[in-house]
């Protein structure tokens, strides 16, 4: 499938300056250093600037100050990234299923389906469940009893959602993730044994979250574990049982949060980084990757750890660059002892 459209048209869109031809047909998006005849690219990082001189892109989205001294075609605007984040949905060509449900499904009469919605082949729906109108539910995916999942909602290939978890509008949930399955929930028997808990709590899910692949989002011991409005979850995130994430966070791969944690709005955990049982984390909080928090945070700003203790940013590359001194000030020690 092809698209095209003027460069005058994505103008309007983006409320950006058009410089140059606006009569422009752009055919795609690629990067500065790939793109050719007929894409669209950007520059939001100064350390690219270089390629401007030697781009093939018909045309550059631009900040203003690097649209001074650049001659070809271009769109001008403040914020470049984001410009191009808003313009990647008219270049998306992931085929759109019309409304229709498979005749291999397996869907309970008591289920709801909204207007619209398509299901696909061999997913099963159980009783009580609700899908809302213009949701699009993909090959093989399970919704358990008495689940919801507001309009418009994605459910791609091979997804499980466990009974009672609810879920908002525009929600986009990738292959292979878990909601709703068990929590981590076991108590010592006096052998050395354990205890299941059972996990009575259910899920509960925002407006407007994507859920990348092989994500497990699992369900309360008591009450509901919880992700906020506009939540981002990479590929392979652990929320475990009766945790809570606040609007706008978006969380990097293989991190996680432990059971009862829970972190604000607005935050942002790197790769790898991990949150400890009943901990807090507030509100604009950046987690720089692998890092492990083990006490509540209190103040908005950037933390790191590694091998050393929790501490703020600024002071842990601090100690980073002493640590690799460390054996240069041993010898100097020892030589000032002898």
């Amino acid at each position: 499938m092809s698209v095209s459209f003027s460069l005058g048209e994505i103008a309007a869109y983006l409320d950006a300056e058009v410089r140059g031809d606006s009569e422009l047909r752009i055919t795609g998006l690629s990067t500065l250093q790939d793109a050719g005849d007929g894409q669209l690219t950007f520059l939001a990082n100064p350390k690219y600037t270089k390629q401007l001189a030697t781009t093939k892109a018909s045309a550059v989205i631009l900040a203003p100050d690097h649209a001074e001294g650049f001659s070809g075609s271009c769109l001008i605007i403040s914020q470049p990234y984001l410009a191009y984040a808003r313009i990647s949905r008219w270049f998306d060509v992931s085929p759109i299923k019309p409304a229709a449900v498979h005749p291999s499904s397996i869907i309970d009469p008591t289920a709801v389906l909204g207007d619209d919605v398509y299901i696909g082949p061999n997913v099963v729906i159980e009783m009580n469940a609700c899908i809302g109108s213009g949701c699009h539910i993909a090959a093989n995916s399970f919704i358990g009893a008495r689940s919801s999942i507001g309009a418009n909602g994605y459910i791609a290939a091979n997804v499980s959602i466990y009974h009672d978890v609810r879920i908002g509008r525009k929600v986009r949930i990738h292959s292979s993730s878990v909601i709703g399955g068990d929590g981590f929930g076991i108590a010592p028997r006096p052998d050395g044994s354990w205890e299941k808990i059972y996990q009575i709590g259910g899920v509960v899910i925002g407006d407007d979250v994507e859920i990348g692949s092989c994500t497990t989002i699992d369900r309360a011991a008591l009450s509901d574990t919880i992700l906020g409005d506009g939540v981002k979850l990479d590929n392979h995130v652990q929320i475990a049982h009766n945790a809570v994430v606040g609007d706008h966070t978006a969380i990097a791969s293989y991190s996680g949060l432990a059971g009862s944690a829970k972190i604000g709005r607005h935050c942002i955990m790197g790769g790898d980084a991990c949150i400890v049982g009943h901990v807090t984390v507030c509100d604009n909080v950046q987690l720089t990757a692998r890092t492990l928090v083990t006490k509540s945070i209190s103040t908005a700003g950037s933390y790191s750890s590694g091998s050393t203790p929790l501490m703020s940013t600024t002071e842990w590359r601090k100690n980073s660059v002493r640590i690799g001194q460390l054996d240069a000030l041993a010898r100097r020690v020892k030589k000032l002892e002898q």
